[in-house]
């Protein structure tokens, strides 16, 4: 696996590149295809609408939940396309990110003039 400050940037460069071609306006849908296909270019593995049961004491329930993106098994990535990130969406990634038993994700809000305002990292116990 590669190293995932490498992942990361490859993530960050391939989303402005994306939204700069494209802009604002678009559904999640179409960010979330361009996004995977320029990672892959890259030669990145990338999982679109990854399922993510819960366990429960002993019991996995399958409730839907699905990752919009999965990159070399490491980073999760979660498209908006809303007026503004709220403290929900952060909380949905986190939540993904544990249990993923994954430590970092990335908040894309596509909707935005220019996507570095769209971006939020964030880390699960990042342990590096």
């Amino acid at each position: 696996m590669r190293d995932i400050e490498e992942i990361a940037t490859h993530i960050v460069h391939c989303a402005m590149n994306v939204h700069k071609a494209l802009g604002p306006g678009l559904l999640e849908s179409v960010y979330q295809q361009c996004l995977a296909y320029d990672l892959r270019k890259l030669g990145l593995s990338v999982a679109c609408e990854v399922p993510l049961p819960v366990t429960y004491d002993e019991v996995r329930i399958d409730l839907g939940f699905r990752v919009d993106l999965v990159v070399e098994k490491a980073v999760i990535i979660e498209n908006k396309t809303v007026e503004k990130l709220l403290p929900i969406h952060q909380a949905q990634l986190l939540t993904y990110l544990r249990l993923a038993k994954l430590e970092l994700g990335f908040l894309l809000n596509w909707n935005v003039p220019l996507l570095k305002d769209g971006i939020k990292r964030m880390v699960n116990n990042l342990s590096r």
